[in-house]
């Protein structure tokens, strides 16, 4: 007997298949392109988090917030920013532990992501696109990925829980016990995860509490495929490779030219250093530093500095910290594949040669498009933030750029600006922590050898 289409068993059937569709086109996302996949589950892990901190219970006054505010402070969360439109005080003590979770989340999320991609879809790529994805882990092979996985799993919660037990004592003693132990371990996943988040910044005022952040901070902004080649070196006697020894050199470089050049520029500012002792002065200029390329953790107000400093710290948004950490930005290596292209062609060299090793020139194709794909996306947010807020443009600059660079400094433009410039910063910020590395990996895997060549023709530069 043919079953009426209008029968309960035939509306059940056409439910069940509407499923099963919709359960093959989200799979079919997650496990298509690794660029696809990656920005399908951060959209998803975002609008979670959403939902759960515009419930009223993550508020202290138990008022539901906003849908916009929501999104920035869990999209800033995720994206381990520290942009936020409502002060600490605005969020009661699960509101706390959602931010918490959502920050330790987005500090794991882009090489355990990537690693988990990368096991996903490998029976489905060409050999040469699997080596391709392989490499931008970090990894030699396939065989490496699991451990790598584990690695960042290891060291993350390691050094998390160094972080804490550092700073613990101080928080338990002002505290007490209950209240300075989530203190200490909200301020170690904030710190490692580069996110900026506070819960009262007057606790950043204790020497003790402001190193430990740094070295948090600068140990996040290192990338895990960097961390995982020194556990390699120090536990399987491998050799550095280039990737960990450009990044290590750049971070040095940015870290301690940073604050030397901080240092000359706030030295007598009375509203910034100008009232700290020597020592003081050096350590704050020091922390500063750090913070500038995605850390996000200040001492005293952004707004004070001299229009020098803004200006350097700017700059140092834009670069932000090492492939596959924490931090945003175009990330160090990228600048020192330019930089060092500028100088081979200032020299007349031919090919582009540093520590005994030679770069490709697709790589520096790679490095201009992410450079060029980011002033972009800084320059049309900038536009928009000021054609919506009617704010100046060094405010509305250094704001978009610390959202792009996952920094999480912040002029006041955040809290003060309409719903579409908070939105406009939502999407700086997912474009920010998200955007570069895949379009990155896109440019990569699509490169592929051309079988025919036409006549060279040089244009005239300069």
């Amino acid at each position: 007997m043919k079953q009426s289409r209008y029968s309960p068993g035939a509306r059940l059937h056409r439910q069940s298949s509407g499923a099963v569709r919709f359960w093959r086109a989200f799979t079919m996302v997650l496990t298509g392109h690794p660029a696809r996949a990656a920005v399908s589950a951060f959209v998803l892990v975002i609008s979670v988090f959403t939902a759960l901190l515009a419930l009223p219970w993550a508020s202290a006054n138990h008022q539901p917030m906003s849908l916009v505010d929501a999104a920035v402070t869990a999209t800033s969360a995720v994206t381990v920013t520290g942009l936020t439109s409502q002060d600490p005080e605005f969020y009661s003590f699960a509101g706390q532990v959602v931010i918490l979770a959502a920050i330790q989340t987005g500090g794991l999320g882009i090489v355990t992501l990537g690693a988990w991609l990368t096991l996903v879809v490998s029976r489905r790529l060409s050999l040469r696109t699997r080596l391709l994805s392989t490499e931008s882990l970090g990894v030699s092979k396939l065989g490496e990925v699991p451990a790598l996985l584990l690695t960042v799993f290891v060291v993350t919660l390691s050094i998390e829980a160094l972080l804490t037990l550092v700073m613990l004592p101080v928080f338990v003693r002002s505290l007490g016990v209950g209240e300075g132990v989530f203190h200490a371990v909200f301020y170690s996943v904030s710190a490692f995860s580069n996110a900026g988040f506070v819960l009262d910044a007057t606790s950043l005022s204790h020497p003790l509490i402001m190193t430990t952040i740094n070295i948090g901070v600068f140990a996040g902004a290192l990338g895990f495929p960097v961390v995982y080649m020194l556990y390699r070196m120090v536990f399987h006697k491998a050799r550095m490779n280039l990737h960990t020894r450009l990044t290590l050199e750049m971070t040095a470089i940015l870290l301690f030219g940073g604050a030397v050049v901080l240092a000359i520029f706030e030295w007598n500012n009375p509203a910034t250093l100008g009232p700290m002792s020597t020592v003081d002065k050096l350590h704050n200029a020091l922390f500063a530093s750090g913070m500038t390329r995605s850390g996000g953790f200040n001492t005293y107000e952004v707004t004070a500095q001299t229009d020098q400093t803004l200006l350097v710290t700017n700059v140092l948004m834009f670069i932000g910290g090492g492939s596959g950490s924490t931090a945003g930005g175009i990330k160090v290596t990228t600048l020192a594949v330019l930089l060092l292209a500028i100088v081979t062609e200032i020299r007349g060299d031919e090919h582009i040669r540093v520590h005994r090793r030679e770069l490709p020139v697709t790589i520096i194709r790679v490095a201009v498009a992410v450079l060029m794909a980011g002033g972009v996306v800084v320059l049309t947010a900038v536009v928009l933030l000021t054609w919506v807020t009617g704010a100046d443009l060094g405010a509305t600059l250094f704001e978009v750029l610390s959202a792009f660079g996952t920094v999480g400094l912040s002029t006041g433009l955040t809290a003060s600006a309409p719903d579409a410039g908070k939105w406009i910063l939502v999407a700086v910020m997912f474009i920010g922590r998200v955007g570069t590395i895949t379009f990155a990996t896109g440019l990569t895997i699509r490169q592929q050898k051309t079988l025919y060549r036409f006549p060279t023709e040089r244009p005239i530069i300069g």
